[in-house]
């Protein structure tokens, strides 16, 4: 029977090296804030229970973590890692499974990496630690293991000795431990240090001197990054990009040029999808197989079918859909419309609030008008319809399936199937009255420069 697992995730810290009135943990990587990365991390690994430790400066992050299914606790004042945990008692009452320790500034851990804790403690171990052999382990708690397997005890780096500096497996802060246990040794942990806190860290030799086994799992450096102030946000959200690009290529996608390529957390694309320089993705992306997105594009919330391709300098908007084969072309916007199969809008135009359909073509210039200053309307374009360039489609309205309108007209009424709308003024012609105009303006600008030389 498999062991119940819970997720406490601290996220109480003050963050003013972010210099933001928006809480540390809420700033976000790949479109998600990291708070989200981290509840979704104790999802993935299968936490029955989750409890995330706020502080009272960030309110905020006590609502988005109930509003994602977690319970709260609030640590106040804040004095230290052990202490934020230990405000997770009363939230896991009852609770007898194994916990692990996750913090809400750490979002790029995979669920394998946490899975190899939760592994290390259903092999025997009381307390599994996730550590990482750094480049630079300066600034890092070290992990001191026992040379049998165990780890013996974790030294903060201004209180190690020279010899415990060199070692280079450093301390995640990652822990895991059974309930009942952790907050067993919880209770022994005192404050007597340089910082006058509470260390999580210092239940590991707590609990070797109870002869219980703790041990050292380890990841890799690149999932461990904190984020503590911009500069790591920006590395953070690289390294994110990073990963994200390599699986992408390694799943049949071709990026023309990776580095220019940005993703959301949750943007999911088919094999054989050709992505040119310079696209950016937000959240809410879904693109099947055989679409080619030419460069200087941005989508968001879109969904692009088979064969459909969009751009260059194409903008898809929350609830654009592209049937397959249908085609948008560049500086075309797309908001809550839906084309159908093989329809194209191929350049200079915006669709807001429409249903096209299938194979209709769209005209350079077209405007669907679906705002009236008050509420948004909607416009249906029927199967086949040919729209004229530089129309206006003044919504409520419907055209017809395979209706054509003509260039610069402005549609105020339905259109019939396979009916002609025209709204123009007729055209008209004077003879002789261009050059008339252009030597009266002539005139005039030649009196006007010799009275500037008198002047």
């Amino acid at each position: 029977m498999k062991t119940s697992r819970a997720a406490i995730i601290l996220a109480a810290g003050q963050g003013t090296r972010m210099k933001s009135a928006l809480a540390k943990p809420l700033h976000s990587v790949g479109g998600r804030s990291m708070l989200d990365w981290t509840l979704a991390l104790a999802d993935a690994v299968g936490a029955d229970r989750k409890v995330t430790v706020w502080g009272s400066h960030s309110p905020a992050v006590k609502e988005a973590a109930e509003a994602a299914g977690s319970a709260t606790a609030l640590q106040d004042p804040p004095q230290g890692t052990g202490h934020a945990v230990a405000c997770a008692k009363d939230a896991l009452g009852g609770f007898e499974g194994h916990a692990v320790v996750l913090y809400g500034d750490t979002p790029l851990i995979r669920p394998e990496t946490v899975e190899a804790v939760f592994s290390a403690l259903a092999h025997g171990a009381s307390i599994a630690v996730l550590g990482f052999e750094a480049d630079d382990p300066a600034g890092y708690g070290r992990l001191i293991e026992d040379g049998a397997d165990g780890l013996d005890a974790i030294v903060e780096d201004r209180e190690a000795s020279e010899a415990e500096r060199a070692i280079r497996l450093c301390n995640s802060g990652v822990l895991g431990a059974p309930v009942p246990l952790l907050f067993d040794l919880l209770s022994e942990v005192t404050n007597e240090n340089a910082k006058g806190e509470y260390y999580l860290t210092d239940i590991v030799a707590i609990a070797r001197s109870r002869g219980l086994k703790c041990k050292a799992v380890r990841g890799a450096q690149a999932e461990m990054l904190g984020v503590n102030s911009r500069s790591d946000l920006a590395e953070a959200e690289a390294a994110f990009q990073a990963r994200r690009r390599q699986e992408m290529m390694e799943s049949g996608v071709t990026l023309i040029a990776p580095d220019t390529v940005f993703f959301s957390h949750d943007t999911r694309i088919a094999a054989d999808v050709v992505v040119e320089p310079n696209v950016v993705f937000g959240p809410g992306v879904n693109v099947a197989s055989n679409v080619r997105i030419k460069a200087f594009s941005h989508l968001e919330g879109a969904s692009l079918g088979e064969g459909a391709e969009a751009g260059p300098f194409a903008r898809l908007r929350p609830g654009a859909e592209l049937g397959a084969n249908a085609k948008v072309g560049n500086f075309v916007e797309v908001k809550k419309a839906r084309l159908g199969e093989g329809a194209k809008a191929s350049h200079l135009t915006y669709l807001g609030d429409t249903d096209v359909g299938a194979h209709a073509n769209i005209g350079a210039g077209t405007i669907t008008c679906n705002y009236d200053g008050f509420f948004k309307h909607r416009t249906v374009i029927g199967e086949g319809a040919f729209i004229g360039s530089n129309t206006s489609l003044v919504a409520p309205v419907t055209i017809g399936a395979g209706a054509m309108t003509g260039s610069g007209s402005v549609i105020t009424e339905d259109v019939p199937d396979n009916a002609l709308a025209l709204s123009r003024a007729r055209q008209s012609e004077k003879p002789g009255w261009a050059q008339r105009f252009r030597e009266a303006m002539q005139a005039r600008k030649a009196k006007a420069q010799v009275r500037s030389k008198k002047d």
